[in-house]
């Protein structure tokens, strides 16, 4: 009896380290903390300047500052937000399509309370550059027109019923996720969602005077190459952060998009060439663009080979899009938004069904999904973004036109929006 009474004291003990362990509070790995918080301040990079830049490069100079007046802005508004009950509602737990109000104005959230391996203060960060930079890619599609106070209150309408919802379905846990859809780093919350808005948009605001009968060319690519090396620079840690941890997958993610991007210039350029005769800079600088957006659902799942393809394709997919497609649509999108972010969106996430199969160098399926299904998910989840998006887009504008009415009169809209929206003029006349 001794001896078992020994044995079992034994045991007990042995059992101590496992049960303390059990016990112990999660701890933030300083490495992994760092590496988001230098991912995440290259996001917020993207769109202050990278976006600002970019798309104030594309339009005219009489406008300039009015889009980047409205990048500036509808950025803090949207920080505010979702501080306020956006983070909430998209990563708390919830139903299928939102989560709840137990972080509104981050209460609850401790000091040092953790997110996988690091601080969730800086998750919370994280998610909001994303939310910004989503709603600043809309606003390309609405320039040279649109009425400021229309733009803000149709920001605070659709990031709550399209941006919030659509993040928690795919990234909170929701209805996307449990579906099973793929999206690493936002082709359905960002890109597609995005684009969607910016088409609905660009039809209701109307098209530019003079469309089709005056010259609409960029006033400074210098500019607009400069937004495109921010973005290009500040996309890895868009990708490589999605990873959310400083490991193999955000390896993968990172070699990846230089790869996808890298392939998607060359596609571009050598198209254009091939069709006008002539490589431009503003076709690189597209093609950096339509490669980005191509690998971003994909870059963690794919292997370097179906990146290079994506890539690829991507952009000879971007050139049809501002090309053949826009006529088709017959809609006047000054920045491309739906012809670059909204057609190689689509094309990366369901491409990213093909490719992040294990026998084309992948990470793999989920366990008895097969390539034809997921595929199959990646489409659905697509045509839910699209649905969604359009829908609350529509309510949206709606919405602003009825309060303040969508656009400015046309003697401003000749004149420019900088000085009579802003009372600024951005170059010395």
């Amino acid at each position: 009896m001794k001896k078992m009474m020994m044995k079992l004291g034994l045991a007990s003990l042995a059992l101590l380290p496992t049960l303390t362990l059990a016990a112990a509070p999660a701890v933030a790995d300083k490495a992994d903390n760092a590496f988001m918080m230098i991912c995440t301040a290259l996001v917020l990079f993207m769109t202050i300047p990278g976006i600002a830049l970019f798309y104030g490069g594309l339009i005219r100079g009489k406008n300039v500052l009015s889009m980047l007046t409205q990048v500036a802005v509808t950025f803090a508004l949207v920080c505010v937000l979702w501080v306020v009950y956006g983070y909430s509602l998209a990563f708390s737990e919830g139903n299928a399509f939102f989560g709840n109000f137990q972080w509104v104005m981050l209460k609850n959230i401790e000091l040092k309370a953790v997110m996988g391996s690091f601080y969730q203060y800086i998750h919370v960060a994280f998610q909001a550059s994303f939310a910004c930079i989503t709603v600043g890619l809309i606003v390309g599609a609405l320039a040279e027109r649109i009425r400021f106070s229309a733009v803000l209150i149709f920001v605070g309408v659709w990031l709550t019923l399209s941006y919030l919802p659509i993040a928690h379905m795919v990234w909170g846990g929701g209805y996307l996720a449990q579906d099973g859809a793929l999206d690493f780093a936002g082709g359905t919350v960002v890109h597609i969602n995005a684009a969607v808005a910016g088409l609905v948009g660009a039809y209701l605001v109307g098209k530019r005077a003079g469309f089709g009968k005056e010259a609409f060319k960029p006033h400074n690519l210098p500019m607009v190459f400069l937004g495109t090396a921010i973005l290009y620079v500040g996309w890895f840690g868009f990708n490589a952060g999605s990873a959310s941890s400083a490991n193999e997958i955000a390896a993968l993610a990172f070699v990846n998009t230089v790869v996808a991007t890298a392939g998607a210039v060359l596609s571009w350029v050598f198209g254009e060439w091939a069709l006008r005769g002539k490589p431009s800079l503003l076709g690189a600088c597209s093609g950096f663009i339509a490669g980005l957006v191509a690998i971003t659902p994909a870059c963690g799942y794919v292997g370097v080979g179906g990146a290079l393809i994506i890539g690829l394709a991507g952009g000879l997919a971007g050139i049809w899009g501002v090309t053949t497609l826009k006529r088709w649509l017959r809609v006047d999108d000054p920045c491309d938004v739906f012809g670059v972010h909204g057609v190689c969106g689509i094309l990366g996430c369901i491409l990213t069904g093909v490719f992040a199969s294990g026998s084309l160098g992948g990470v793999g399926y989920a366990e008895g999904v097969t390539m034809g299904h997921q595929v199959w998910v990646q489409i659905f989840s697509c045509i839910v973004t699209v649905v969604w998006s359009g829908v609350v887009a529509f309510i949206g504008f709606k919405l602003a036109d009825v309060i303040v009415g969508l656009r400015v009169p046309e003697e401003q809209e000749r004149e420019g929006l900088d000085v009579n929206s802003h009372g600024e003029n951005a170059y010395n006349q």
